[in-house]
């Protein structure tokens, strides 16, 4: 049973099927070896024993030409799969290196794919460094740590100081205002609304300037 490389098309990519195949035939031909090994076990004989007696004559106790003819088939088989296993092995790193391949675009693409789609923020001009429980700011959903890049008609365009924001307060008192903030990289939105409150101010929060 002469193996080649025909074993696998020429220019075709490897499948785990090819592989399968493969070790099928890998699996048959040491299936003959030992067949061919049993076939000596039955003669008494191994691979290497002599053949002739202690004078130099064949000896007439086994069969020589069946012993013949199983060692030398045995010596072919080996070859094979010395030859069927080197192919086994290229052909699984082969597979390997393709998987490895396609999971690296797959996840290329995955990651391009989520930059396209994430929308470049502006930068943030203010910072909530406090909300006070039960006001106007905390039942809007505001929080320690956003940072604000829309505030009613204040935006990172346009703002110049603390006092731009204090005027749209001023001015919106029992109306709610649109508020952008950029909370873990995201963008939240919000309706606040400046009001009197138990507390102090219209708001119940404290806003610092992000230095930029």
């Amino acid at each position: 049973m002469k193996m080649t490389d025909e074993n696998i098309p020429v220019n075709s990519e490897i499948t785990m099927d090819d592989v399968k195949n493969l070790i099928k035939k890998k699996d048959e031909i040491e299936e003959q070896i030992k067949a061919y090994y049993d076939v000596l076990q039955d003669q008494g004989v191994g691979v290497e024993d002599s053949l002739v007696d202690a004078e130099g004559y064949p000896r007439a106790d086994v069969n020589l030409y069946q012993i013949r003819t199983a060692r030398h088939n045995i010596s072919c088989l080996q070859n094979d799969h010395k030859t069927i296993m080197a192919e086994i092995e290229e052909a699984l790193h082969k597979l390997h290196a393709r998987e490895k391949a396609k999971r690296e675009q797959d996840e290329a693409e995955a990651q391009e794919e989520a930059m396209e789609h994430q929308v470049t923020l502006p930068p943030p001009f203010a910072q909530l460094d406090a909300v006070t429980e039960g006001s106007p700011a905390c039942g809007a959903g505001l929080r320690v740590g956003d940072q604000l890049i829309e505030f009613g008609s204040v935006n990172s365009g346009n703002f110049q100081n603390l006092q731009n924001i204090a005027s749209v307060v001023q001015h919106s008192e029992g109306k709610p205002l649109h508020v952008s903030v950029i909370r873990a990289g995201q963008k939240v939105q919000m309706s606040l609304t400046p009001q009197r409150w138990s507390g102090r101010g219209l708001l119940g929060c404290n806003i610092v300037p992000v230095q930029r």
